[in-house]
């Protein structure tokens, strides 16, 4: 009776199986060990940055909103404008920074050909940054300027 020996094996045979284990531990501790100081390693270095006077980062252009209800009314912001009114301001924002985006909101019930009239609009205003915002999923509707009817008289 043999404790604690295996039992015997012929030396010609080649060992069938490699224990992984130790060098999964060993690979599990360096690891560890590197996210450990790869943070450190960032707030270690010292630097003295030179300071200057240009602007600082440049903020993106205001958005030009414009809106669409569902009797083809055209808004600029909160403010009813025709085509020509539209197309000024089109041209204007455009001629100030050619990057500007429209927020267009069309109304559910305002046709399709109307809409896609005034998409280009903008774009022949030299406008052709769109972005079409939309209701989300159980939130409330964006909020489209009130019918001339319901602004009261001054």
């Amino acid at each position: 009776m043999s404790f604690g020996r295996m039992p015997s094996r012929s030396r010609s045979e080649p060992m069938g199986e490699i224990n992984m284990t130790p060098l999964i531990d060993v690979m599990l501790v360096l690891v560890v060990i590197f996210m450990v100081t790869a943070p450190l390693m960032s707030n270690s270095l010292k630097l003295d940055l030179p300071r200057s006077d240009a602007a600082g980062p440049s903020q993106a252009p205001k958005p030009l909103l414009v809106a669409l209800d569902g009797q083809g009314r055209t808004y600029v912001g909160e403010q009813r404008v025709d085509r020509e009114q539209l197309v000024a301001r089109a041209t204007q924002a455009a001629e100030q920074d050619p990057k500007t985006e429209v927020q267009l909101r069309a109304d559910r019930a305002a046709p399709y050909g109307q809409v896609a009239e005034l998409i280009g609009v903008l774009q022949k205003a030299g406008l052709s940054r769109m972005a079409f915002v939309t209701d989300s999923a159980g939130g409330r509707p964006p909020t489209i300027p009130p019918h001339e009817s319901q602004v009261p008289a001054r």
